[in-house]
């Protein structure tokens, strides 16, 4: 079964809070134990010390040893094992519970004069008394603590022939070592009682522990929902834009990876939606381009054909004329999707694109002569591109058909070079008409034309400044379309350099 993303991101959550609690359970429980297990010894080891010292002071009192091991009462006494002082020495202890408080007399409990007998639970808030334990005798206690010289050898009747498995404390009289005092580590390092005190507190954090899995559970199912409503908003959206409903927008919730997401995809849907603008309306100024000179051809050979107008040589320059248009249409919409195929044929070589602007005037010159349209250029230097010469040509081709075209007579081209550290910028200024403001930034889009000044009348496709600028991005270039100080249209473009 294949897993949703909201179901692996659930478990995602859900096994890392699992493995958080039960990491911080069993690391809380081993320091719980280790820490009061090195409690209990520091508290043992001290007490072994006070021992050390009481018997120290008896050791000055009579300078041997005889006298303490041969009474073995009088041991019990300095060392005050008789009370059970210490844990560490495993001999069991009565620790009665403290007797309940009596009752008041004038309310007297409902168990009162009653005694659980054997077998039964002892009444709500009290806990039954332990048992009578009776004392250690003296060879249980002699088995746990031990005298050594000091040469670590046993003292003691009976006691151990080596020191290992004892804890030490020497005994000192005036700076001098007299012998070791030894408590046997016994086999439960801890009291009953303290084994109940740790039992509880791993209960509690057992407890501690299963909250946080079932608080970890909820929020690995309500977090999981909320941070995936985005990526739903966006699934839907998304769906949206493949059935062709451009203007479909997402709302920016949040300033996040997924607000940014959001935002990105109200980006892509606009530019969407502006392509699609553009194709329908790319189609519409195709068929109005091509519609017209169709019908013209179409009327006049009906004409000839009806015997309406006569096949005479300015009927034939007619028809010649629109096919001619028709003809270039379809060339320059040619070369445009060539030149906007990533996969164009067009092979990049260093050239020097001043060399190729000044062949290209030489080819203009005569046609500008005829314009009364004066040219000034400065078109000298060694600069390298990488790029395309014929394209090259083409770009300056068109831009100076443009100007024949749409200047007006008589007038000047100035045409200008500056190179600025690692870009070449040209420069293509006419002495005007302008431009409409409104129209500048449509000037590079297909089949566009401005009113009157870029009239279709004038014999241009509408496509040699998209052209343009194919072949200018092609090259990795920028160009741009401004009104001149002087009046007239300027158009800047801007190449990389090749690094000489």
């Amino acid at each position: 079964m294949k897993l949703k993303f909201r179901h692996k991101v659930f478990l995602t959550f859900l096994l890392n809070s699992l493995v958080i609690v039960i990491s911080m359970f069993l690391i809380s429980r081993y320091y719980a134990f280790r820490n009061f297990e090195e409690y209990i010894s520091k508290v043992e080891m001290q007490r072994l010390s006070e021992l050390a010292d009481a018997l120290g002071q008896e050791y000055r009192r009579t300078r041997s040893w005889s006298p303490i091991l041969d009474n073995l009462d009088r041991l019990l006494q300095v060392t005050g094992i008789e009370h059970g002082r210490f844990r560490g020495t495993a001999i069991p202890e009565e620790r009665p519970y403290p007797p309940p408080s009596p009752p008041p007399p004038h309310s007297p409990g409902p168990h009162a004069g009653k005694h659980p007998q054997q077998g039964e639970a002892p009444p709500f808030g009290q806990l039954p008394p332990l048992p009578p334990v009776p004392p250690p005798s003296p060879e249980d206690m002699a088995r746990h603590i031990s005298l050594f010289d000091a040469d670590k050898q046993p003292l003691t009747a009976g006691g151990p022939s080596s020191t290992e498995g004892y804890r030490l404390r020497p005994i000192t009289v005036d700076g001098e070592l007299v012998g070791w005092l030894g408590m046997k580590r016994p086999e439960h390092v801890i009291h009953p009682l303290d084994e109940e005190y740790l039992r509880v507190q791993s209960q509690t954090f057992s407890t501690i522990g299963g909250v946080a899995v079932l608080l970890g559970v909820l929020v690995a199912f309500v977090l999981p929902r909320h941070l995936l409503l985005p990526v739903k908003v966006l699934a839907e959206g998304t769906r949206a834009l493949t059935s062709r409903r451009f203007e479909t927008r997402i709302e920016v919730r949040s300033q996040d990876e997924l607000g940014q997401l959001a935002a990105d995809f109200n980006e892509m849907a606009q530019a969407l939606e502006r392509y699609e603008w553009m194709r329908r309306q790319w189609l519409a100024d195709i068929s109005h381009e091509l519609r017209t000179p169709l019908a013209i051809l179409r009327g006049e050979i009906e004409a000839m054909q009806d015997g309406v107008r006569e096949v005479t040589r300015e009927a034939l320059d007619s028809l010649h004329f629109e096919v001619q248009h028709v003809s270039r249409i379809v060339h320059d919409l040619h070369d445009l999707s060539l030149i906007e195929s990533p996969t164009s044929d067009a092979e990049r070589t260093a050239v020097n694109p001043l060399e190729v602007l000044e062949e290209t005037l030489k080819s203009f010159h005569t046609r500008f002569e005829h314009r009364d349209i004066r040219v000034e250029a400065r078109c000298a230097g060694q600069v390298t591109i990488m790029a395309d010469a014929d394209r090259l040509k083409q770009l300056f081709s068109n831009l100076l058909e443009n100007t024949l075209r749409y200047a007006q007579t008589p007038g000047v081209l100035w045409i200008s070079h500056e190179l600025i550290q690692d870009r070449l910028s040209l420069c293509f200024e006419d002495s005007g008409p302008g431009v409409p403001e409104e129209s500048l930034g449509c000037l590079f889009d297909r089949l566009y034309r401005v009113d009157k000044a870029r009239s279709r009348a004038q014999g241009g496709s509408g496509l040699g400044l998209a052209i343009c600028k194919g072949i200018v991005e092609s090259f990795g270039g920028e160009i741009e379309a401004s009104n001149a100080p002087s009046g007239g249209l300027r158009i800047g473009i801007v190449f990389p350099v090749q690094p000489s």
